[in-house]
């Protein structure tokens, strides 16, 4: 540390999919002291606006509202909780999840706050995981490819649909009015800094990975205008001053100090991305280190000397993790979503009763049933899909798959193959960098999975690799105070302070060779499937996506339905 702040304490605030969590941290040790937790009010919207406007498929909106809610009321809990006076704190780091964008007036004001917009849901919050872009995302990579872009290849030969530029492209043709209005296309993680702050800084985690944004320059005008020459002047909505990680994006301000009880002035840390703000929370800032943040979805993060080129990544930037090194994120649209999804539309009723009898969830049941089993006897393989495949092929039209399913199989034998599935794409991933030249030695888990034993043994055998846990159960939200402490000034870097501040058991797991070479014939048959289905040898998923969406058009314009059809 660089000066006395035995008794100083910093806060950090991780926004989530469904809620928004503060943690009160000691500078001195990292020693979490209080936290609390902030549902969002309107969750994600999936189906219709607040007012009942329908939306299509695939989208998946927030309300900018619930996250000020989240600086209002865990902030002052986590504070409470900690029984600590605010007067201690120094300072502030946030994160977000991404990509997820607000659009803005020029003054921060986000568009769905304006009684104009209230029905439009291009005025909304795009989260993470709208992935309706995917049309403009497709148009977006052939062009690229077509033209050589110099940028291309530093995101695996992909842009998601996840991205600034599909979603801002999508908003374009769609809603024309709501583009032209929109004055800033803000990263949620630099939103809410502006909020604490009062001035837009754009982090360069979120700019470099979402935004397309290499060696300090976006794409070209000319090629944004070959896309569609409305879109040729984007990059003003997304070009801000950038700030690094860790620095200092502002102090925070009178009006943001009554939201939090928090003292004014103090300082507030450049934005960033959940997953990226993780590894300081698990030490894990050297090459050959992936952090896998395991929740609805994963994501992977790494650092290296080197710049290399990863297919099918989502990106690497000088920087990106922590100054000076090459930072490397690729990642899994869903994890925890397709287990959950599982239990909720799939499991009988016989099984909610039994889990309730024993008096533990749906998911510990069926672990537990499913940990009974020896390796390959459910005689199953699936594709973790659910949510589109955001590493190695970035195709948000794939969908999920089973194979093998009998008139025999059971819950668990599914529930278990769909975590199988889900370790078999990290596999994938980890196998694309190390054919790259950038080699995994260790993976460095976080999250709501990772108190999953049997999921995260079934990790480490099938990637033959030793899992260290991050001691957090709040890593994304400990980093962002270690975040705040360095912009505080109390340590010199993000490395000094994440080795005072964070914390990792190494080794929690091991691989077992006996399990790994059995899971290898598992993963030989995964990887036929995923290469017949996301690599062109049968469009499928994307022809059923097309027949769904005119059928849902169809519905949209009241053309009659079979149910209709049976009762006349």
């Amino acid at each position: 540390m660089t000066h006395d702040q035995s008794e100083a304490l910093v806060v950090g605030v991780d926004f989530g999919t469904l809620s928004g969590r503060a943690v009160v941290v000691r500078v001195s040790d990292g020693a979490e002291l209080g936290s609390a937790v902030h549902e969002y009010q309107h969750a994600v919207l999936t189906d219709a606006l607040p007012d009942g406007t329908p939306l299509g498929p695939d989208w998946a909106l927030q309300v900018p509202g619930d996250y000020v809610e989240v600086l209002r009321t865990a902030v002052p809990a986590a504070i409470a909780a900690a029984g600590v006076d605010p007067s201690r704190v120094i300072g502030i780091g946030t994160d977000f999840t991404a990509c997820t964008m607000v659009p803005t007036l020029a003054d921060g004001t986000p568009l769905s706050e304006l009684d104009t917009f209230v029905d439009r849901p291009h005025a909304y919050v795009k989260l993470w995981r709208h992935h309706a872009a995917q049309p403009q995302a497709d148009r977006i990579n052939q062009l690229a490819a077509e033209r050589d872009e110099w940028w291309l290849p530093r995101y695996g030969g992909f842009i998601s649909s996840e991205w600034e530029f599909a979603k801002g492209l999508q908003m374009l043709e769609e809603d024309a009015e709501v583009y032209a209005a929109t004055e800033h296309w803000v990263e949620a993680a630099d939103w809410i800094v502006w909020q604490l702050t009062g001035s837009y800084v754009r982090n360069v985690c979120s700019a470099g990975y979402k935004g397309i944004r290499q060696d300090g320059r976006y794409p070209d005008p000319e090629f944004l205008a070959a896309l569609n020459p409305d879109f040729a002047g984007f990059i003003s909505k997304i070009d801000q001053p950038t700030g690094e990680l860790g620095a200092r994006a502002g102090t925070l301000s009178a009006r943001a100090a009554g939201w939090t009880g928090l003292p004014a002035g103090i300082a507030v840390a450049v934005g960033n991305v959940d997953a990226h703000v993780t590894a300081a929370a698990g030490q894990a800032l050297d090459p050959g280190q992936m952090v896998a943040i395991m929740g609805t979805s994963t994501c992977h993060v790494m650092n290296g000397a080197e710049l290399r080129e990863v297919p099918g990544m989502c990106g690497v930037v000088h920087g990106g993790i922590v100054p000076g090194l090459w930072g490397y994120e690729a990642g899994q649209s869903g994890v925890g979503d397709i287990f959950a999804h599982f239990v909720r539309r799939h499991v009988p009723p016989e099984y909610v009763d039994a889990a309730r009898a024993a008096g533990i969830s749906v998911h510990e049941h069926l672990t537990r049933l499913a940990a009974r089993q020896r390796i390959g006897e459910h005689g199953l393989v699936a594709l973790d899909w659910h949510s589109g495949n955001r590493s190695v092929l970035v195709d948000h039209e794939l969908s999920g798959l089973l194979v093998g399913e009998t008139l025999a199989t059971r819950p668990e034998d599914i529930y278990r193959a769909l975590i199988e599935a889900t370790a078999f794409g990290t596999r994938t991933i980890i196998e694309t960098f190390a054919e790259a030249g950038v080699p995994v030695t260790e993976l460095v888990v976080s999250g709501g999975l990772v108190r999953n034993q049997l999921l995260m043994q079934i990790y480490s055998d099938v990637t033959r690799l030793p899992l260290a846990r991050i001691v957090s159960d709040q890593g994304p939200a400990l980093g962002s105070a270690i975040h705040a402490a360095v912009a505080a000034g109390a340590y010199p870097d993000i490395r000094a302070a994440a080795a005072r501040m964070g914390g990792v058991e190494r080794g929690v797991y091991q691989p077992d060779e006996a399990a790994a070479a059995r899971y290898d014939e598992l993963y030989h048959e995964y990887r036929e499937l995923h290469d017949h289905f996301g690599r062109g040898g049968n469009t499928v998923m994307r022809r059923l996506r097309r027949i769904q969406r005119r059928a849902l058009g169809e519905a949209e314009r009241g053309t009659t339905t079979t149910d209709e059809l049976v009762t006349r």
